[in-house]
């Protein structure tokens, strides 16, 4: 039954007598207590705009517009908790069942009229007023005002056209302001549209949530820190959707596939399909559907993506219009246009509903009028995977063309699935290709490295082999395995299968991945010239694979010899290639990516790296729970050669977790380096002894050239953790060594951290090293480092004023410490208070507080008290001192006290000089 409810402060009693208030509404929806605590992200604008709109009477009516479980009714109860002392609420619910009935939601308010009464607009009516009157009499017997009337409507989409149309009535003699609920489609009935059109009514669409506001809600929710991958997961699955959403954490946390691992929340898998609370979702949503929608929506949670004609041939054209219009169902925008649910979890949890037999009737059903050849890529995979669950026969070419498609979209199941149906032995290795690649996305590098190995040599001549070739080594590198003992025992493999290694394309992709091991970016240049031009549209997979490789590689390790631009340009030279390198088992883009992003950081360019970076989970949704880990450390080394050090934990914390999981570039060591450091420059001994461990026990490589840098930037954690001077050794001995002094960037980076931990007397070095490397980053060290040689406080605050406009704002804020000290030393203690506030700027700008300085002791920060605060701002706005006083009704003595006593702590001695000396808030 359809329940009109109300409530109001006045009448609290007799509303909360009224089970009807809080009970559950016909829809299966229940009122929440007014005391829950909401979490209403992404809402709170759209309340406040609602309240005020119905507060002030700018319109009769608000229409709230959006699709199902997008936080309708959530944002409804809110309002009508915000409003419930300022008005009489009464609410509305639709319904599909009685949106053909004249008045049939207005039935606990007509029962008491004649027969012939019940369909007559007037009686109806009276009715409602009598209700009305009933409502404020209580009003008036509890003490309350004749509170006005808010008519609250959900669901009005489904509202008949006569309850429709006294609506609109009450509303324009004034009895009551309306908010309705609805959805876009079909819409709100007509006689509620035509407020709208005539200017009466405001409409607010509510949009589903954006990843920032998933990212509130997820960790409002689990009540911890999340990953970037794994809130990229749950709002590609969910599109924003709130009751979606919700489901799908209820159910992964019960599942044991999102769990809390050293205080991050971790997801160690897909998100579960056939949990408790997506199941029940998707069940009553059938169970609301006729039963021709029913049928209608298995076939497409079947087969999707399917053509819109398709069917529509089966099932008809007014059955696909009702879904569309419901928003269950969303079609492509393409010339011919697909049908899918409009959420793909849904998708698989529907097929889940869906016994085998009878999704046998529903193929048998369709096949009458489907051509597979016609279907998109992931047509035809999903038609596989249904005629294999149907126990239906399919060709094994098709299912490896489908099990690839599926491997390389992180169908790991389905991958597995079809690769093991493959019958023709010919086509086994093919298969074990296949099925590695799906242990590989899971993590599981010793399954994929022993099915590589049984098959890498049988595929030697096909097409596919130097994905094979590359997705081998990659699992094998991924357990620890260097490089030259993978080449070794690859050229015994090699030989023994008659193929002469010294020939073969293979040993030479493993001489490249040794040289880059080795840092010999000469070596892999001499290689990229014997290998000559080679046209990237019309390249054989072998040879864009070299190529791609090659110049990948060749960028790796000239960052290490500092040489950043022309590692970046290297990078870049991979692109081309990687066209022809789609949709093969191998992850080329990752792999190229990595590689340019390092050059970028290398370069300083933290804006383009951080688009390079920041891009990637957005275009590969699928595989964000793969790959993310290895991005967000790559995006936290950038954060800490910037100098944020708190932004970078908070990314390098989930990061390195993440790579716990999933490690496909070998970057858990580095990520477990660097949040060590991040860690221990903060302060937090507990973590960072934890991650030392990490550190310690990780045999996987550091990630793309990076050994030397992670074993550096450990080495600074263990001295910031502990002062005994055996770290900072250890980075001297490892800025000296053979290995580093041949490779600039990685020396000049280690002689950097030396810088962090106060050491001086490298500073000259660091100044030469920094000479020979390309890039601003390196400018600026070398900058720094001159400036601090010179011992000038004059160039020191030139050099920092330099660094803040380049954007280098850590380096700046050094120059302006050190600046500082020798001022103050100087017994120049107004410059020296300068280049303090000029210091706290820069931390504010960065988002830090400032961290141990060596130059930072002898000077105070300029601390103003907040009354002082406040009367500079207003100075600095260009207030006189006796319209600051009348501002602050305070003496015009008054003001000027303040004033000068702020003179003096922030070193300046007139009033146009306060701008410059003021800290930022």
């Amino acid at each position: 039954m359809i329940c009109l409810a109300s409530f109001n402060s006045s009448s609290a009693h007799s509303a909360s007598s009224n089970s009807s208030s809080h009970g559950v509404a016909s829809n299966g929806r229940a009122a929440k207590p007014e005391t829950e605590l909401r979490q209403l992200t992404g809402r709170r604008e759209a309340i406040e705009h609602v309240c005020t709109v119905i507060r002030s009477r700018a319109s009769q009516a608000v229409y709230l517009m959006a699709g199902p479980g997008v936080g309708k009714t959530s944002v409804t109860d809110a309002v009508r908790e915000k409003l419930a002392a300022e008005m009489t609420v009464l609410r509305i619910h639709g319904s599909s069942s009685l949106a053909k009935v004249p008045y049939g939601v207005l039935a606990p308010y007509t029962s008491g009229l004649a027969p012939e009464e019940a369909d007559s607009p007037v009686a109806v009516l009276r009715a409602v007023w009598a209700h009305f009157q009933e409502l404020k009499g209580i009003s008036a017997l509890n003490g309350g005002a004749d509170a006005p009337v808010l008519l609250v409507v959900d669901d009005a989409h489904h509202l008949d056209d006569a309850t429709a149309s006294m609506v609109v009535d009450m509303t324009s003699a004034g009895w009551a302001t309306v908010l309705a609920a609805g959805r876009p489609r079909p819409g709100l009935p007509q006689a509620l549209n035509q407020l709208w059109y005539d200017g009466l009514a405001e409409r607010i669409d509510l949009r589903p949530l954006n990843g920032e506001q998933v990212r509130e809600v997820v960790e409002h929710t689990l009540q911890g820190t999340v990953p970037v991958s794994t809130v990229q997961s749950l709002w590609s699955a969910s599109g924003g959707n709130p009751l979606l959403l919700d489901c799908l954490l209820g159910d992964a946390t019960a599942a044991g596939t999102l769990v809390q691992r050293n205080g991050i929340w971790v997801l160690l898998g897909p998100l579960p399909a056939n949990g408790p609370r997506l199941s029940d979702l998707v069940v009553k949503d059938l169970l609301r559907r006729t039963p021709e929608e029913q049928d209608a929506l298995k076939l497409i949670a079947l087969a999707e993506p399917v053509p819109r004609g398709l069917i529509e041939d089966v099932c008809g054209a007014g059955v696909v219009r009702s879904l569309l219009d419901n928003q269950v169902v969303s079609e492509s925008a393409a010339m011919h246009t697909e049908l899918r649910l409009t959420h793909a979890i849904l998708g698989e949890s529907t097929r889940r509903q869906v016994s085998v037999s009878r999704s046998l009737q529903l193929r048998q059903k369709l096949d009458a009028y489907l051509d597979p050849a016609a279907a998109s890529a992931e047509g035809r995979l999903r038609l596989v995977e249904w005629s294999l669950e149907c126990g239906l026969e399919v060709p094994d070419r098709d299912l490896l063309d489908a099990g690839l498609l599926a491997a390389t979209t992180f169908n790991n199941a389905g991958a597995r699935l079809m690769a093991g149906h493959v019958r023709a032995p010919e086509l086994q290795a093919h298969a074990l290709s296949i099925t590695a690649r799906a242990h590989f996305n899971e993590g599981k590098y010793r399954e994929a490295a022993e099915l590589l190995d049984g098959c890498w040599l049988d595929l030697a001549e096909d097409p596919e082999a130097p994905q094979v070739l590359m997705l081998r080594a990659s699992s094998h590198m991924a357990l620890g395995k260097s490089v030259p003992s993978l080449r070794a025992e690859s050229r015994q493999q090699l030989e023994a299968a008659g193929i002469a290694p010294d020939d073969a394309w293979q040993d030479r992709i493993h001489r490249l991945l040794e040289m880059a091991a080795a840092g010999d970016h000469e070596g892999i240049t001499a290689v990229i010239t014997a290998l000559g031009t080679t046209d990237p549209d019309t390249a054989s997979g072998v040879e864009a694979t070299q190529h791609a490789v090659a110049q990948a590689l060749l960028a790796q390790t000239l960052v290490a010899a500092g040489k950043s631009h022309q590692a970046h340009a290297a990078a870049a030279a991979a692109g081309p290639f990687l066209p022809a390198l789609s949709g093969g088992l191998y992850f080329f883009n990752e792999f190229v990516l990595t590689r340019l992003a390092i050059s970028t950081l290398a370069a300083g360019n933290w804006e383009s790296a951080e688009h390079e970076l920041s891009g990637y989970p957005a275009e590969r949704t699928e595989g964000a729970s793969t790959f993310g880990g290895g991005i967000q450390a790559l995006r936290g080394l950038g954060l800490l050669r910037q100098g944020q050090l708190e932004r970078a934990y908070q990314v390098l914390l989930p990061a390195v977790e993440a790579l716990r999981v999933n490690d496909p570039l070998q970057e858990f060591r580095f990520g477990s380096s660097l949040a060590f450091y991040a860690a221990a420059r903060l302060g937090d001994a507990a973590q960072a002894k934890r991650l030392e461990q990490d550190f310690i026990s990780a045999r996987h490589a550091s990630g793309p050239g990076c050994d030397a840098v992670a074993e550096a930037y450990a080495a600074a954690a263990a001295e910031h953790l502990d002062r005994k001077g055996s770290g900072l050794d250890r980075l001297r001995e490892l800025a000296a060594s053979e290995s580093v002094t041949d490779h600039p960037g990685t020396r000049m980076e280690c002689l950097i951290l030396c810088s962090d931990l106060g050491e001086r007397s490298l500073t000259e070095e660091l100044a030469a090293v920094a000479a020979t490397v390309e890039g601003r980053w390196a400018a600026g060290w070398r900058q720094l480092a001159q400036a601090w040689a010179s011992e000038d406080a004059d160039v020191l605050t030139d050099t920092a004023a330099a660094m803040e406009e380049a954007g280098l704002l850590n380096l700046a804020r050094e120059a302006y410490a050190r600046a500082g000290a020798l001022l103050d030393a100087a017994g120049e203690r107004r410059r020296a208070r300068q280049a303090i506030a000029h210091r706290e700027k820069c931390d504010q700008e960065l988002g830090e507080r400032f961290r141990e300085s060596p130059f930072v002791a002898s000077v105070p920060s300029v601390h103003l008290t907040r009354r002082e605060r406040d009367i500079v701002e207003l100075a600095v706005q260009g207030l006189s001192d006796r319209e600051i006083a009348q501002h602050l009704m305070v003496s015009v003595r008054t003001v000027e006290g303040h004033l000068y006593r702020s003179y003096v702590k922030l070193g300046v001695r007139r009033r146009d000089e306060l701008a410059l000396a003021l800290p930022k808030k």
